[in-house]
C-alpha cells in the first residue's frame, strides 16, 4: 500500500507537497473544486473544457492536468486521483435537466484529459445534496476541534441554482429542485455510468464513487444512493468494470447502520473494487456521529489495514480531514499526525 494526503484546491502549493513528502507521504490526491465559494459557479459551455469567462474550466484541460502533475512530481510525489467534479461540470447529470447530454460530453473530455496526463483515477460522489448538516465542535480527544452530524440540524429545501450546495446558476428562478426519489436517483447514476466508463475504459482512468455522507436514506427531499454498504455492490453491478470502481472511505462506511465494517472491508476488496482508501475515525452512526482522531474512534484501523493487505490492495491510502490541532498550524499538525500514524501502522503490518 501507499501513503498518500489530499489537498483542496487552496493547498496545491509547492510548499504543501515538501510538507507532505517530509511526513512520509509518496502520493497525492487532489480537489480542483473550489468548495469554499460561495457564489456562481463557471459555466462549462464548450466540450475543450473552457467556460465562458476562461477563468476557471482551464484547470481541466490536459495542459494544466500536466503542469499540476509536474509540480506534485518535482516535489517526489505521485498525482494519484483528481476527486469531484464541480457542480458548473453536471448540475443537469445529476438533476436530469435540459443540458444533461452536452454537460455528459463534457465530462467524458474531462477524463480523456486526465487519463492523457496520467492520472490513474477519477472520484466522485453522486449526490444532489451533497455534504451537508454537520456541524463544529470540540468531538476529538483533549479538545480538538472536528465535525459531526447530530441529526438535529433542520432540513431545508435544496433551492434552484444549486447541487453540493453550490451554486452553479445565480440567476435560477425562486423556488426549490423538489423532492428527488431514490428511482430516480439511480435512473440518473445508471446513464452517468454507460455513457462514462466506457470513456474511462479508454482513457485507462478507474472512475471512484464514494458513499454518501452523511449516510441517510434521504436528505433535503433528495434519495441518497450509498447510504448502506451494501449499494456499493448495486453500483458496481450497474456497468461491471475495472473503471467502475469505489472511493472507499472507512469514516463514512462505519458512520452506516448496517454491516460490520470489517467485513465490508473484506467483501469490497476481494473484488479489487478499491481505487483509493479514505481513512477516517468516528464515534456513533448516523443520525448522531463525531469524527475523532484516527486511532480513538469505533475502527480499528489496522484491522482494516490488515484486511486490505490480506487480500492483495496495493493502491492509495490517504487520512481524510482530521480534527484540528491546537497549535500555529491546526490543518497541517493533524495532518501530520494522522499520516505518522498510518504509516508506522503500514510498517506495523508489512503494507509498506
Amino acid at each position: 500500500m501507499k501513503l498518500g494526503i489530499g489537498f483542496y484546491r487552496n493547498l496545491l502549493t509547492p510548499e504543501n507537497f515538501r510538507f507532505a513528502r517530509q511526513a512520509g507521504a509518496t502520493h497525492v490526491v487532489a480537489h480542483l473544486v473550489d468548495y469554499f465559494n460561495t457564489g456562481p459557479r463557471f459555466e462549462a459551455t464548450k466540450a475543450d473544457g473552457w467556460g465562458e469567462t476562461g477563468k476557471y474550466d482551464h484547470l481541466w484541460t490536459q495542459e494544466s492536468l500536466e503542469i499540476l502533475k509536474s509540480s506534485v512530481n518535482a516535489a517526489g510525489l505521485e498525482l494519484e486521483a483528481v476527486e469531484n467534479f464541480d457542480p458548473a461540470h453536471w448540475h443537469d447529470v445529476l438533476l436530469d435537466g435540459p443540458r444533461k447530454h452536452e454537460q455528459m460530453e463534457h465530462l467524458k473530455t474531462i477524463i480523456r484529459n486526465v487519463g492523457a496526463a496520467g492520472i490513474p483515477v477519477f472520484g466522485y460522489n453522486f449526490s444532489i445534496a451533497g455534504v451537508w448538516g454537520w456541524v463544529t465542535g470540540e468531538f476529538a480527544r483533549g479538545g480538538a476541534e472536528s465535525v459531526g452530524f447530530l441529526g438535529d440540524v433542520p432540513e431545508t429545501p435544496i433551492p434552484n441554482g444549486m447541487v453540493w450546495n453550490m451554486i452553479y446558476n445565480g440567476k435560477a428562478p425562486a423556488g426549490t429542485i423538489g423532492k428527488v426519489t431514490t428511482e430516480q436517483l439511480w435512473e440518473r447514476l445508471t446513464y452517468f455510468l454507460q455513457e462514462l466508463v466506457p470513456v474511462a475504459e479508454e482513457a485507462g482512468v478507474r472512475l471512484a464513487a464514494h458513499p454518501d455522507d452523511p449516510p441517510m436514506p434521504t436528505l433535503r427531499g433528495t434519495a441518497r444512493l450509498v447510504y448502506q454498504p451494501r449499494l456499493y455492490q448495486k453500483l458496481l453491478d450497474i456497468y461491471p468494470s475495472r473503471s467502475n470502481a469505489l472511493e472507499f472511505c472507512i469514516g463514512t462506511l462505519a458512520e452506516m447502520t448496517e454491516g460490520d465494517i470489517y467485513d465490508v472491508v473484506d467483501q469490497y476488496s476481494q473484488q479489487q473494487a478499491v481505487a483509493y482508501v479514505h481513512l477516517r475515525n468516528v464515534r456513533g452512526k448516523v443520525p448522531d456521529y463525531r469524527e475523532v482522531f484516527i486511532d480513538e474512534g469505533d475502527v480499528d484501523m489496522l484491522r482494516v489495514l490488515y484486511i486490505l493487505k490480506q487480500n492483495n490492495y496495493d493502491g492509495v491510502v490517504i487520512p481524510d480531514h482530521t480534527p484540528q490541532m491546537t497549535c500555529a498550524a491546526p490543518w497541517h499538525a493533524g495532518m501530520a499526525y494522522a499520516l505518522g500514524y498510518i504509516r508506522a501502522a503500514l510498517q506495523a503490518i508489512g503494507g509498506e
